[in-house]
């Protein structure tokens, strides 16, 4: 069982690696397969995508996963990995603030030292009002101070994202999820370098930008002052791509090219069976 002091010491040094214009990267996982090979690849963390783990688990992303079996995943990936896990909790796994307090006493339970809570209503519901969304951070960054340990809060803004306001409406938004006890900020949806140096220049906290095909590289985004790249579901989506392509090559043309390049069984195998 992971204690508090390791839990403190993990989520200190989670803090440390988020450098402006020295990013942390994150290619993130959704089970402890894919958290273990990202490990093996490099990363300096694991943080999990909620719609790679809703989707693993046979449910919708949207906040439609029940907390204890999201979680549960979740402390199998910190179980098997020896890098600080930070878990992608949606809006909260809770209906107000008092829930939200509930989740991350049950995250650190877990052994994550972060998390990403969104300010997305699901079901078209546009975006909660910024007032309810800073008491749910004030109440995430409550019970881990009142745990003894720094947990990394990612206030998650989906302005962009979902279309409900630019920059003005971001900024104004992270300056009170900041205020409310956020560690930093992260904005799904904006990819162009304008905009993104704009967001660092005016955000008081490490900017996480999402990342995936048609956005600047690592390098460029680097330059702007960016403290975290992540992908979100990019690569389960990718990895779902693979089953769905080779699922119908076999089924429609009886051939197997699609598996050409897969990851070596031995490999995978003795990845799997190293204690974490």
């Amino acid at each position: 069982m992971t204690t508090p002091n390791t839990l403190r010491d993990r989520a200190l040094a989670f803090h440390a690696l988020h450098v402006p214009g020295r990013p942390l990267v994150l290619p993130n996982a959704w089970d402890l397969a894919s958290a273990r090979l990202v490990e093996d690849a490099g990363a300096a963390a694991v943080a999990t995508t909620s719609a790679g783990l809703a989707w693993a688990l046979g449910a919708a992303d949207g906040d439609r996963v029940d907390r204890g079996r999201a979680l549960a995943v979740v402390a199998d990936i910190a179980a098997a990995v020896r890098v600080p896990v930070s878990a992608d909790i949606e809006s909260g796994y809770a209906a107000d603030a008092d829930g939200v307090v509930e989740t991350v006493r049950a995250v650190l339970a877990a052994g994550a030292v972060g998390v990403n809570i969104e300010d997305a209503l699901h079901g078209g519901g546009g975006l909660r009002p910024v007032a309810e969304q800073a008491e749910r951070i004030a109440a995430a960054r409550a019970a881990a101070d009142g745990a003894g340990v720094p947990l990394f809060v990612n206030a998650r803004i989906d302005t962009f994202l979902q279309g409900a306001g630019g920059v003005d409406e971001t900024l104004e938004r992270a300056a009170a999820f900041r205020a409310a006890g956020a560690d930093g900020v992260f904005v799904p949806g904006v990819a162009e370098p304008g905009t993104v140096k704009l967001l660092v220049d005016g955000v008081d906290a490490p900017l996480n930008v999402m990342a995936g095909p048609g956005a600047p590289a690592v390098a460029e985004l680097a330059a702007l002052g960016v403290a975290r790249v992540s992908v979100g579901s990019g690569i389960a989506q990718a990895v779902h791509a693979l089953v769905h392509r080779a699922a119908r090559e076999l089924l429609d043309a009886g051939t197997y090219g699609t598996l050409a390049g897969g990851l070596d069984y031995g490999r995978l195998n003795g990845l799997l069976s190293v204690e974490g």
